[in-house]
């Protein structure tokens, strides 16, 4: 079967595996820089603050489990997007940390049949409220799991690293 690959984009029936879309052109995917977008991290205590918990929630389109994310907003730094990432995906307000806590990678397979890399970085939220009202409400599973259970859920092994070693940070700035 020969490969569906035109103009800059891979084929949106996605016959074969992604990865082996993306073997045939390796030069395609990394031709251009990595998109930034703004993550969240976010938590909550638990027993009385003995233990905490993380916010995982399924992605609109895979189902897959990730943390709350998006693209760079116009006029907010990275911290207010992925605050406002939080709120409209998962309905969650709390503190933000303005400092990121880390950042990982993944591919994202656009609208358009593209497939672009990814940086993330993420930002560290602890909740304080949990809306029942938000803008993709019933878009997403939500699930407040164990640091251990979230980084099974998750595929980037970038991100896996960072759930299982999360210890909440005061913010520095």
């Amino acid at each position: 079967m020969k490969s569906k690959k035109y103009a800059g984009k891979f084929a949106s029936s996605k016959p074969a595996h992604l990865l082996q879309q993306l073997a045939r052109a390796p030069e395609e995917l990394f031709a251009g820089a990595f998109r930034n977008q703004y993550g969240t991290l976010c938590f909550r205590y638990i027993n009385g603050g003995e233990e905490l918990e993380i916010l995982v929630v399924t992605s609109r389109d895979s189902g897959r489990w990730i943390l709350p994310k998006g693209w760079p907003m116009k006029g907010k730094e990275p911290y207010e997007a992925a605050e406002i990432e939080a709120l409209q995906e998962a309905g969650v307000c709390g503190k933000v940390c303005r400092t990121p806590i880390g950042r990982y990678t993944y591919l994202k397979d656009l609208d358009d049949g593209r497939v672009v890399p990814c940086m993330v970085e993420v930002f560290q939220l602890e909740v304080k409220q949990v809306k029942i009202n938000f803008k993709e409400r019933g878009q997403r599973r939500l699930e407040w799991v164990s640091p251990d259970e979230a980084a099974r859920r998750v595929r980037e092994i970038e991100l896996k690293s960072l759930l299982i070693n999360f210890k909440p940070c005061k913010d520095r700035d």
